[in-house]
């Protein structure tokens, strides 16, 4: 069993920046991946992006490459996405999810068996 705790969100001006975090505890597996999804108002849950928990590779939307970069401190357990140039379309309560590195696509939230509680990120213009 693997807890996800996020933090880190808040209102921000269009243009500014917010780091999330995700502290992660319980049993895990070296071949975890590790990701971030979102879910704006009225809209259906999108993949922001994903990083494996031993190396860095990392992979994103479109929407968020070359915003937003995601690293991790395996000596705090916890992964990080800097979110920088917001926009208003960002604005969504924001999920960290894991799971164990498998062929399916690493994009799709229903292949993720562990979910934090989100944490909300509002973007003003």
């Amino acid at each position: 069993q693997v807890s996800l705790i996020e933090s880190g969100g808040g209102l921000v001006q269009a243009g500014g920046s917010l780091r999330l975090s995700c502290a992660v505890s319980g049993h895990i597996f070296s071949s975890y991946r590790m990701a971030w999804f979102r879910q704006g108002p009225g809209k259906d849950r999108e993949f922001v992006g994903v990083i494996t928990w031993t190396d860095n590779n990392t992979n994103y939307a479109d929407s968020v490459k070359g915003r937003f970069t995601l690293s991790r401190d395996n000596t705090k357990n916890t992964i990080y996405l800097q979110m920088n140039s917001l926009k208003p379309e960002d604005t969504a309560v924001y999920y960290c999810a894991a799971r164990l590195s498998t062929s399916t696509p690493y994009d799709r939230s229903s292949t993720y068996p562990n979910w934090g509680q989100g944490t909300r990120v509002t973007v003003s213009s």
